[in-house]
């Protein structure tokens, strides 16, 4: 009987400390995964806060006109673009650069960094002008001194000889209409 009230009393000391062990773990698979939830509560209102802050015209062409940024980068135009502005920007898409892969190879070495700079200007407006500003025959003065002829024919906005395809995307320092070409200056 002794023995059998030692075993039953070792089980029992078992199991005992086998439930300890199992809330424990329990406590702390828990405390991991409230850890966890607040991290990604943490890291989701942060993104949002990121997406709801004002972004200048060189953080959103990062995002979305990938070719673009490298370019302004390229051609050492990130401080101006990112400077107080306004600005009015009519930007590439990223296949209106590939359509033309070759020169954009050319121009995006360091030798070329002027000329680069001269065409991207060429695609920059002082001051902020939205869509329904762009009136039909306007001529638009660049950054880079050229001008740009807007054409307006059954609602199809034409910049130079570009088809504005997005607008009035609004920049904490101007505006972009994006673009289905990249312009080069006459000159």
């Amino acid at each position: 009987m002794k023995k059998e009230f030692v075993l039953f009393t070792m089980l029992i000391l078992a199991f005992t400390m086998s439930s300890c062990e199992d809330k424990q773990k329990m406590q702390d698979a828990k405390k991991a995964a409230e850890a966890q939830e607040t991290a990604k509560a943490k890291a989701a209102s942060e993104a949002d806060a990121l997406m709801k802050a004002p972004k200048d015209i060189v953080t959103i062409a990062s995002v979305s006109a990938k070719t673009l940024a490298a370019a302004v980068t390229a051609a050492g135009l990130v401080e101006t673009l990112q400077g107080a502005g306004p600005f009015t920007v009519f930007a590439p898409t990223d296949a209106a650069f590939a359509a033309i892969q070759a020169e954009v190879d050319k121009l995006m070495k360091p030798e070329n960094k002027n000329k680069l700079a001269k065409i991207l200007t060429y695609h920059v407006v002082s001051g902020k002008i939205m869509a329904s500003e762009l009136k039909d025959g306007q001529e638009l003065s660049t950054v880079e001194g050229g001008k740009l002829k807007v054409s307006i024919k059954n609602g199809k906005v034409m910049i130079g000889n570009a088809t504005v395809t997005t607008t009035d995307i609004t920049a904490s320092n101007g505006v972009i209409h994006v673009i289905d070409k990249v312009m080069l200056p006459k000159n």
